[in-house]
């Protein structure tokens, strides 16, 4: 009774978009309100900043595009996995934190992080194994 309803490309196509959404939002975020972007590149060190905003403007809508497209799904999905991995590693560095509350948060975070990683390596794992057996 569940295959149906779980089973359908209008499902699949809602939990790409669920996976992407984050990136989408961030994307559009970022080149609405380009200081902003500009201002978040310099937080986390990163120079120049507006060759790193632009590049990850790119990657979350392009990146995201592929995966809700399905024309080289396999690739955004390897592409918004290995950014959110060096994201994660970038902003999320709990250990550093004494122990306490924003600790907790922040470790939360993480791993909920790497979570996604995990979708996006499962996508790209399907993704590759549908075009092998066609």
């Amino acid at each position: 009774m569940a295959r149906p309803v779980f089973g359908g490309a209008a499902m699949r196509f809602v939990a790409y978009l669920g996976l992407c959404a984050a990136y989408l939002q961030g994307g559009l975020v970022k080149l609405g309100d380009f200081s902003g972007a500009l201002g978040e590149m310099q937080h986390f060190g990163l120079a120049p900043a507006p060759v790193f905003a632009v590049l990850v403007i790119v990657l979350e809508l392009g990146a995201s595009g592929l995966i809700l497209t399905g024309r080289l799904r396999w690739l955004g999905a390897l592409a918004l996995g290995g950014f959110t991995l060096a994201a994660t590693l970038l902003a999320l560095r709990f250990w550093e934190l004494p122990t306490g509350h924003e600790r907790f948060m922040m470790a939360n975070s993480f791993f909920e992080h790497l979570g996604l990683v995990g979708g996006f390596l499962l996508v790209a794992w399907l993704d590759l194994r549908e075009k092998e057996a066609a």
